[in-house]
């Protein structure tokens, strides 16, 4: 008999466990690649996600590999099904190949997801 009790008892926890609402974030791409840009050009590139999950999508913080790079989170929850931002800036006065990461921590199934982004910045008329 408390084997069965017992039985009941973690099939009922489990579905409800399964039954739980969450959130699940999807990015149209994991990476931006700013390519050849030139210094001082425009360094700001968005990242694209969509909530696919059936609870509100909470961003709770954005941050960068370095100071070079600046990013930017969405204030307000996005509902399931809608869309949402995180723009990063890049500081394009720094010559050099641009290789960074941006961690994004949400409530979503997967908490903690990294971006990166990619190019090379080069003085204006070098080859």
């Amino acid at each position: 008999m408390k084997k069965t009790v017992l039985m009941l008892f973690v099939g009922l926890l489990s579905l409800g466990v399964y039954a739980q609402e969450t959130a699940k974030i999807e990015f149209k791409s994991e990476t931006i690649d700013y390519g050849e840009i030139e210094r001082g050009s425009d360094g700001i590139r968005v990242f694209e996600f969509t909530n696919t999950g059936n609870a509100p999508l909470v961003i709770s913080n954005v941050r960068s590999s370095c100071g070079c790079t600046i990013p930017k989170k969405p204030e307000e929850p996005i509902m399931p099904g809608k869309t949402g931002k995180i723009e990063v800036k890049y500081d394009t006065n720094r010559v050099g190949p641009i290789r960074k990461a941006i961690t994004v921590t949400s409530n979503a199934d997967t908490p903690t997801k990294v971006l990166k982004i990619k190019g090379t910045v080069k003085n204006p008329g070098a080859k």
